[in-house]
């Protein structure tokens, strides 16, 4: 089998330089690797796995088309939809979690909704060397939903990927500091979404200096 056949059955998606380097040194390496006789009931359990792979990825789909459908309900569901990483079931995590935005008067309560919020990390220190971090007190399910979005857009659109390149100028060598960043970025993100639904207006790259 030829490496763009290969290519075309295990991924529907462009993921990047990075994962087609990978891609094809798995390709590399079945070429010796792969073909030794098998059972009958080894056959057999790949065929059922496959099928249960195929199935939950149907499932899935419909979900997605199910969230979808409920989402066109409300009129700030297609502004939101234009930002980066903004798919159905983010989009579904933001509206059902802001509802109406008019509710919030400044960005610092939007933050806090998703526990974006800082908190100092005190344990017995001193104000002045206490380590501030995220309150997590906000909705879980809006802060995953809002990272995987902030993960997909700092990949590939070259605006948020700036922002992001940004914020880890000269702290690229520390330790967990890109999930620190990208959380900065998902935080960044909610507030641009809360904007565009108080004023029911597209994505404008602009709006990355709110």
């Amino acid at each position: 089998m030829s490496f763009s056949d290969f290519l075309s059955l295990v991924t529907t998606r462009d993921r990047g330089q990075r994962q087609e380097r990978r891609l094809r040194a798995i390709h590399e390496v079945a070429a010796s690797s792969v073909g030794c006789p098998v059972s009958e009931a080894t056959v057999f359990e790949a065929q059922t796995l496959v099928e249960r792979f195929h199935d939950v990825h149907r499932r899935i789909e419909q979900t997605e088309a199910q969230i979808e459908t409920v989402c066109r309900r409300f009129p700030t569901y297609r502004p939101i939809r234009t930002i980066p990483g903004f798919g159905p079931y983010v989009c579904s995590q933001v509206l059902a979690k802001i509802g109406d935005p008019h509710r919030f008067k400044v960005r610092k309560q939007v933050v806090r909704l998703a526990g974006f919020d800082l908190n100092a990390k005190r344990s017995g220190k001193r104000s002045q060397t206490a380590v501030p971090v995220i309150s997590k007190r906000g909705n879980t399910d809006l802060r995953y939903a809002l990272y995987q979005a902030a993960l997909i857009a700092s990949y590939h659109h070259g605006g948020f990927r700036a922002l992001f390149t940004r914020y880890l100028k000269g702290r690229e060598k520390e330790r967990g500091i890109r999930t620190k960043m990208r959380v900065k970025l998902a935080a960044k993100m909610l507030v641009i979404a809360w904007t565009m639904m108080r004023t029911e207006t597209d994505f404008d790259p602009n709006l990355l200096a709110v």
